[in-house]
């Protein structure tokens, strides 16, 4: 008897794959380290070579986590404070007699149970929230946030915010007409965390014209931290000649 014939399925020719191509985890995205410069008119002044150690470093999340988290522990206020039962004053005295009377014992009326009395498992004011971080630490994770700042065009630079007077009306013009040349309307119009002003020097004069503007927040370059960079979008240096310079000293300053 002869055997059927078996069913015979052309088997398809391999596909070869292509070969994925593997981007190294520590290469850096090109940044331009040319910015441009814009003065109180919104117009172009001029532009800056920006040093590449303060604005082209590679983003470290675990390092600005670090120094951000133990900079706002450092700035925590430990104000609450809450007696023991042994410091509110009065009490010593027995309320009542120990046996008789039908009620609870009781030894103090300042005991946790009274009113009046003391508190258990208060807040109190000797707890210690301090973080040490080490110089070195602060100033890589400044630089670490600038650098991601200005990758995302987040940083302007401003000639000069000298004011003849203090005036806000002044300042609110030279903010609006800034932001329109920068092409960067949120640094105008965002209500809260808008941006950080920094100044080369102090400057009552600028100062006084900014501070009625609540979404702004004013600081000299030398005292720029994470923290206030992280909280605000945008970063508005003055007069970037003398101020790169005193930015560029905080990493190479000796611990």
């Amino acid at each position: 008897m002869a055997t059927p014939a078996k069913n015979t399925v052309a088997k398809k020719a391999p596909v070869k794959k292509e070969a994925a191509v593997i981007v190294p985890k520590s290469a850096k995205k090109e940044v331009s380290l040319e910015a441009t410069i814009w003065n109180a008119k919104g117009e172009n002044a001029g532009s800056v070579t920006l040093p590449a150690e303060l604005f082209n470093v590679a983003w470290n999340s675990d390092l600005v986590h670090q120094v951000v988290v133990g900079m706002q522990a450092n700035a925590r206020p430990t104000t609450a404070h809450t007696k023991f039962r042994g410091e509110v004053s009065g009490g010593g005295k027995k309320p009542w007699k120990q046996k008789g009377t039908g009620r609870a014992r009781h030894g103090s009326t300042r005991s946790p149970i009274w009113k009046g009395g003391g508190v258990t498992h208060g807040p109190r004011a000797e707890k210690d929230y301090s973080v040490k971080i080490n110089r070195k630490m602060r100033a890589a994770a400044l630089a670490v946030v600038l650098s991601r700042k200005h990758r995302d065009g987040q940083v302007l630079f401003v000639d000069s915010f000298a004011f003849a007077t203090p005036k806000t009306a002044d300042a609110k013009a030279m903010l609006v007409a800034v932001a329109k040349g920068a092409n960067v309307s949120e640094l105008a119009t965002k209500r809260k965390n808008a941006a950080v002003f920094a100044f080369a020097k102090k400057d009552s004069t600028s100062e006084k014209s900014f501070r009625n503007i609540g979404s702004l927040t004013l600081e000299e370059v030398r005292n720029l931290n994470p923290v206030d960079l992280v909280n605000k979008k945008f970063l508005v240096i003055e007069n970037p000649a003398e101020a790169l310079p005193i930015l560029s000293s905080r990493l190479t300053k000796k611990a």
